[in-house]
């Protein structure tokens, strides 16, 4: 049994169960992965990460330093043993969407689908 599976813990008239995972149905589980996200990168967030629930954004302006940011992820993603999607990710995107947002390697701007309502009128 893992430490924090008893946390998790519910019983039925069967017998105690435990989560092995986190469950997305649970009450209050975003706000859970988001502060387990918030330390585990702590130490990149706003510096080289930007990450917020299931979206993550490496950012570097030196392409240089990059494949040093993505180490870094990785090995904290390892220590954690946080698994990725390889369907979902994306690498080498000069320009994407984030959290309603467009990223670009000028910086954050504003979705144009987002906005057209207000520029058209």
């Amino acid at each position: 049994m893992v430490a924090d599976e008893e946390k998790t813990a519910f019983y039925t008239d069967q017998g105690m169960y435990c989560y092995t995972k986190m469950s997305f149905g649970l009450k209050s589980v975003e706000a859970t992965y988001q502060r387990l996200v918030d330390t585990a990168f702590q130490s990149q967030i706003g510096r080289n990460l930007e990450v917020y629930v299931d979206d993550m954004v490496i950012k570097r302006n030196d392409e240089r330093m990059i494949i040093a940011d993505i180490t870094e992820t990785f090995d904290n993603l390892w220590r954690i043993n946080m698994k990725l999607n390889l369907k979902k990710c994306s690498f080498r995107v000069e320009e994407g969407k984030f959290l309603g947002y467009m990223v670009t390697y000028e910086g954050i701007r504003a979705n144009p689908k987002k906005t057209k309502a207000i520029v058209d009128i």
